[in-house]
């Protein structure tokens, strides 16, 4: 059983109802990026709550919470568990995003609005000065941008679909490399996808996704129509 800090840790005033779950969902949280739960494991919300001495309510406040971060999965009938998808499933939500963010590109370049060109403008400086810091915070910033972008193109049912596939895939992304001391998320391959959302670029928004999406993984249009359609070398 992994081990976290409980309210023991914590400033002897008890903390109210709603200072209570931002206790628990920043330990549990802390406990999640530093590696101590990792990508599979379940959180038991009993021996949360026993953890921390206090009720499974803001227990489960706290983990529902990290679920909207992509941070955990709710698995029904089994509870949730630190999010982990496989090489499998992050192929088939990158082909999705192909489709769905070339969309979200497409409506940008015809009606952005001078407000969300400079919101995206601004994000794209802060990721240009980057200093590394921790993968959750970089994963945190690389997603308040494309957030920003699909807000933008004015869909709130697009942002809403492309939120819910992608909030996970990063989330995954950046504990993977956590787990793994894999490759530092990079931050510098969106000035491409800005051009095209504040139309100076002609460039098809399909082919500048896929290109954005491969500095992080491997064909990540493979079941997209573009993977399909795409010539294969021969077979020995």
């Amino acid at each position: 059983m992994y081990t976290i800090f409980t309210l023991s840790d914590a400033k002897p005033t008890r903390p109210t109802p709603t200072t209570l779950k931002s206790h628990i969902f920043q330990g549990l949280r802390d406990a999640i990026v530093s590696g101590r739960y990792r990508p599979g494991d379940r959180l038991n919300e009993s021996r949360i709550a026993r953890e921390f001495g206090i009720s499974r309510i803001p227990v489960r406040e706290a983990l529902m919470q990290l679920q909207e971060h992509g941070l955990v999965m709710n698995h029904e009938r089994r509870g949730m568990f630190v999010t982990r998808l496989s090489a499998e499933d992050v192929q088939r939500i990158n082909s999705l995003r192909v489709v769905l963010e070339a969309e979200a590109l497409k409506l940008c370049r015809l009606k952005i609005s001078g407000k969300d060109a400079t919101r995206l403008t601004n994000i794209m400086a802060r990721m240009e000065a980057w200093t590394e810091r921790t993968e959750m915070d970089a994963a945190a910033l690389d997603l308040e941008f494309h957030r920003t972008l699909w807000e933008a193109a004015g869909n709130p049912y697009l942002t809403r679909v492309l939120d819910s596939l992608v909030t996970s895939l990063f989330a995954h992304k950046a504990l993977e490399n956590v787990s793994a001391d894999a490759k530092r998320w990079s931050l510098t391959h969106h000035r491409a996808l800005l051009d095209i959302a504040l139309g100076n670029s002609d460039a098809e928004p399909e082919a500048a996704i896929i290109f954005h999406m491969r500095t992080g993984y491997d064909e990540p249009e493979r079941f997209s129509s573009y993977g399909l359609t795409r010539p294969r070398p021969p077979e020995d």
